[in-house]
Formats: C-alpha cells, structure tokens, sequence
C-alpha cells in the first residue's frame, strides 16, 4: 500500500512540475512539419527558455517564441 501511495505522489509531482507558470497565452498553430525524423529543438520545457518566452513546437522542432503583439483597432 505504501508503494502505491509513493509512486501516486511521484507522478503528481512530475505532472505539476511540467504545468504551465502563468502563461497566459498558448503557442501558435503548427500547420506542417518538416520531414526530419529526428528535428532538433532549441528547448524542450519553458524553463529552458529566456524570460518572457515560451517553448512551443514549430515547423521542424521546438523553439522558444515570443508573446503575440496584441493588435490594436480603431
């Protein structure tokens, strides 16, 4: 019973640990992807990412990217 309740506490763990910071926004839509078995990416996590920015997937692997700008009308 004790090693049913640890890895249940292990996998939260692991689950909260990857959950988003407080990113408000999403990452752009990938419309197609690259040939490349095995693209090389520039991050993997957010974290691996400078300030202000947010590891998404691109077209050939992932990449840290930039807020949106907002768009103002009128």
């Amino acid at each position: 019973m004790k090693t049913v309740a640890a890895l249940l506490l292990v996998g939260m763990l692991i689950l909260w640990a990857e959950l988003p910071t407080g990113s408000a926004w999403s990452c752009p839509p990938v419309r197609f992807t690259c040939a490349l078995h095995n693209p090389r990416n520039q991050c993997l996590f957010d974290r691996h990412c400078p300030r202000g920015k947010k590891c998404c997937r691109s077209f050939c692997g992932k990449k840290c990217f930039s807020r949106p700008s907002s768009v103002s009308y009128g």
